[in-house]
């Protein structure tokens, strides 16, 4: 992987971990072409993985500060059920991750035609979220599991977990606001949960960090965090004006050219 490539997924996955578009299912779409499988060096993917949630923590290190201040009250208060909201909202996708692991990876390596389906997929779910206009409530324990059941959904390449997680909150009802708000902090347990993991299989088989210099490794990172930087402020200020709508028209377009491209190749 030359700097050039490692610049332009480093990109790719910080833009699209935040804007509701995929970032699975646009890293397959970029490494395809690019003639690059990113994931075939764990060591590039923890990096650009790892760049994205700091970019979270940055973005809301004043919401995360609170919580952890809340949590050592040791008593029952607001960031105490945020954060009990958030384990919650983690049961789906940690069960689909333990218990479907090796289906899930077969799913990824080139696959555009399931990328194209899926991003259709996630087009008509931003869709939906432009005909509902009831956004003023909060996020609740059962707002939050069916929140989570979306996320595990999202671990499909094409299926935008953003997107997948903001709609469906808006769907609920929940303030747009909030739901971003909720949507972002849920996703850094699983991102550094998955981190760990790949960084485990790393140390048993270092052999799979090989192959990239270090400069690829660096700019990727950088990359990652400088444009998740950028997306995540950026989305939030999208949700509040609810113009999730262009996303759905965007993922609809990029989902048909993939799917027929898919069946042509």
């Amino acid at each position: 992987m030359s700097v050039i490539e490692a610049l332009i997924l480093g990109i790719i996955q910080g833009l699209t971990e935040f804007l509701p578009v995929s970032s699975s299912g646009h890293l397959e779409l970029g490494s395809y072409f690019l003639g690059v499988q990113s994931e075939d060096n764990l060591l590039f993917s923890i990096l650009v993985h790892g760049a994205t949630a700091l970019s979270t923590i940055v973005v809301f290190r004043k919401d995360i500060l609170e919580i952890i201040q809340g949590l050592f009250k040791f008593q029952w208060n607001d960031e105490t059920s945020f954060a009990a909201k958030i384990l919650l909202s983690m049961i789906p996708v940690g069960l689909v991750g333990v218990l479907f692991e090796d289906q899930i990876e077969a799913l990824f390596g080139g696959k555009i035609l399931l990328v194209g389906a899926m991003l259709l997929v996630t087009a008509a779910l931003l869709a939906f979220t432009y005909f509902s206009q009831k956004h003023e409530g909060s996020v609740t324990f059962k707002s939050a599991l069916i929140i989570g059941l979306a996320q595990a959904i999202a671990i499909l390449p094409g299926v935008s977990r953003s997107g997948s997680t903001i709609s469906t909150a808006l769907l609920l009802g929940v303030n747009k606001e909030k739901a971003a708000r909720f949507s972002f902090l849920m996703v850094l347990p699983p991102i550094i949960g998955a981190m760990l993991l790949k960084t485990k299989d790393l140390i048993e088989a270092p052999e799979l960090a090989t192959g990239l210099p270090v400069t690829s490794l660096v700019v990727g990172f950088i990359a990652a965090f400088v444009a998740g930087l950028l997306a995540c402020n950026w989305m939030i200020s999208i949700v509040k004006k609810g113009k999730l709508i262009y996303f759905a028209v965007y993922c609809g377009v990029v989902g048909l050219g993939a799917v027929i491209g898919g069946l042509l190749i």
